[in-house]
């Protein structure tokens, strides 16, 4: 009664208005699993390949009606009658069936819709919820939530070079508490914005994005709003940056673009600069502060700044496990941002994060910029322990549903499960 029974395939729109994959995975017994699939908008080279059509005649090329195809009529014939318990099993089949190492015969967009879409009615047919489906661990820790309030680089036009200026309310002791204060500070620096005459206009990600005369403009800002609310900086809140310099990086020059402060730098420079901040601002977390090629100056930033800041690996490790073991061997970066359509399964993804975690690294379950309504990274967050949570800001319909769900998750509980708090940030914070 829980074998795979049918599977249905739709086009539906993620948050920037472009097409992805949904998809219904339908058990014997009738239960329902329905997934769908989020897209990037910085996305780095060594990611799953996610497979979009090139018809100019339908989305500017961006439909995903080949990835439908790929579902319905190479995928199912041969999952039909798996079992949907066996999370595995079925993976190493879909694995087995695109024969590529970054997915680029069936598209990781294909695969991930049905992977997850299996977990989720697998969890429906047992009367469990996702994360407790998911998880083999009854101690639950409910993440901290990176919240990512001003937005720059490519989710957000004319504003910083950096990508992300996140808020980081670790000082509570329950999530509810801390997304309570997280939106407070929110609406305070939509204030100071507009009492500054600039713009409170959001960019893909909910966070503002004005224009700014430099990058540390964003740093002091979030001081503002924080200390404007009511709360303490370093003690309450810290902040924590997605640089994304993969973005900003010339590889022929071997130099980093900083158009908002008109300069350009080196990564030995650019690690200096963050250097700088953390001494002035409470900085808890940089991800990608580098180039996602860049091994040497990864191997170096975290030498110099590894005992006091998490170090994120996104572009650089693309939740793939043969480039984590690269990280943890050359001792680049010391936490791992976990995005399951970076690599395409949730069996490989749960490796990724366990491996992160054999070796003390930090883990970051992530969103990613075009989303959906689908909340399954607040479930999978929880199930696996990751500690941290980035969604965006607490605002727009698909970055909220996923801390709503969070809300839900630690109500559920109870005493259950502890909200992760500063313990996940012990080694950085004094």
């Amino acid at each position: 009664m829980t074998t795979i029974d049918n599977v249905n395939a739709r086009e539906i729109l993620d948050s920037r208005g472009n097409p992805t994959v949904e998809v219904d995975i339908v058990l014997k017994d009738g239960s329902v699993g329905t997934s769908a699939v989020p897209s990037g908008a910085s996305t780095g080279q060594y990611e799953a390949v996610e497979l979009r059509d090139g018809d100019g005649n339908r989305y500017h090329g961006k439909g995903v009606l080949k990835a439908l195809h790929n579902i319905t009529e190479i995928i199912f014939p041969h999952i039909k009658g798996m079992n949907a318990y066996d999370q595995e099993e079925l993976d190493a089949k879909l694995i087995e069936l695109d024969g590529t190492e970054n997915k680029s015969n069936l598209g990781a967009n294909s695969i991930l819709a049905v992977s997850l879409g299996a977990a989720k009615a697998a969890a429906k047919s047992s009367k469990q919820e996702l994360y407790s489906h998911i998880s083999r661990s009854e101690n639950y820790i409910i993440p901290v939530p990176m919240l990512n309030v001003i937005n720059g680089g490519k989710h957000a036009e004319h504003s910083s070079d950096i990508q992300e200026f996140m808020i980081v309310p670790a000082g509570f002791k329950t999530f509810a508490q801390a997304i309570r204060a997280g939106s407070e500070v929110y609406q305070s620096l939509q204030k100071i914005l507009s009492g500054k005459n600039l713009s409170t206009t959001v960019g893909d990600e909910g966070g503002f994005a004005p224009s700014l005369p430099s990058n540390e403009a964003a740093l002091e800002l979030l001081v503002d709003a924080i200390s404007d609310s009511g709360y303490e900086c370093g003690v309450h809140f810290f902040i924590a940056l997605d640089t994304a310099a993969a973005e900003l990086f010339d590889p022929n020059e071997k130099i980093y673009k900083l158009d908002c402060d008109g300069i350009t730098i080196s990564g030995t420079a650019l690690t200096s600069t963050y250097q700088k901040w953390a001494a002035k601002y409470p900085i808890v977390s940089i991800e990608d502060g580098l180039a996602d090629d860049e091994w040497d100056d990864w191997k170096e930033m975290t030498h110099r700044l590894g005992n006091e800041i998490q170090l994120v690996g996104d572009d650089l490790l693309t939740t793939n496990p043969s480039r984590i073991e690269k990280g943890i061997k050359s001792k680049a970066a010391n936490a791992l941002l976990v995005k399951p359509n970076q690599i395409g399964t949730l069996t490989e993804t749960m490796e990724a994060i366990k491996l992160a975690q054999s070796v003390g690294w930090g883990t970051v379950m992530s969103h990613r910029s075009g989303e959906t309504e689908d909340t399954l990274i607040s479930d999978l967050a929880v199930a696996t322990n990751t500690g941290q949570i980035k969604s965006g800001a607490p605002a727009r319909g698909e970055r909220t549903a996923k801390y709503n769900r969070l809300i839900r998750i630690e109500e559920k509980l109870g005493a259950s499960c502890t909200f992760g708090g500063s313990d996940v940030y012990s080694r950085y914070i004094n």
